[in-house]
């Protein structure tokens, strides 16, 4: 699977494939024309508790990917059109955050490229 990631305030790539924003609230200045993104999977993205107590703080990053990780094997029915859209083609998910090594779009893009096996590990840690 060839997954990307990309802040939605870059200008998009010519070979980005399916744009996909997986943030649960619009990102703030952008018009939906100046996001270029195909589908807004906002249901995919942290639950709001957990990306308030995350604040973007990397001191938190690896507890925030393994509870997110656990979101995510729980949310399964919004994660699988992302799957399937992977497996069909390129796919960059979009992201608004300023960080670009620790947000949610990173980790979603480990857990998609992640095997089942391991995705279902996540749920034993």
């Amino acid at each position: 699977m060839d997954i990307n990631v990309r802040r939605v305030y870059e200008a998009p790539g010519k070979d980005d494939g399916c744009r996909i924003l997986v943030d649960r609230v619009w990102p703030r200045g952008v018009s939906k024309e100046a996001a270029h993104v195909d589908e807004w999977h906002k249901n995919v993205a942290p639950t709001t508790p957990l990306r308030q107590w995350f604040g973007h703080d990397p001191e938190k990053w690896e507890e925030f990917r393994k509870r997110y990780w656990k979101e995510l094997n729980a949310n399964r029915d919004e994660v699988a059109p992302l799957l399937e859209k992977a497996r069909s083609g390129r796919l960059t998910l979009v992201f608004s955050a300023k960080d670009e090594k620790h947000n949610n779009a990173v980790v979603l893009r480990e857990y998609l490229l992640a095997s089942p096996k391991k995705r279902a590990a996540a749920d034993q840690e």
